[in-house]
């Protein structure tokens, strides 16, 4: 099975939504993600974002998602999990 269709499985649309965000940042270069900025990205509230992303951080294999620090919006540290 694809990673693609593991995620289908496994992940609410929000939450997959998320996760491409995430994984195209992460490609960038990026590894600290504002959920204020994620929600203005994908057109979802920083209140769903971080709901989303706190259950992301427990059940996510593929990324190690951390809550880091709150400034105006709470930041996650978001790096990939070694396969």
């Amino acid at each position: 099975m694809s990673t693609k269709d593991r995620i289908k499985e496994k992940y609410s649309d929000t939450q997959r939504k998320i996760l491409y965000h995430l994984k195209a940042g992460l490609r960038a270069g990026k590894s600290y993600f504002k959920s204020k900025y994620i929600a203005t990205d994908l057109g979802l509230s920083a209140k769903e974002v971080g709901i989303n992303l706190a259950i992301l951080s427990e059940i996510c294999d593929e990324l190690d998602i951390r809550r880091w620090s709150y400034s105006n919006s709470t930041t996650w540290r978001v790096t990939s999990r070694a396969s």
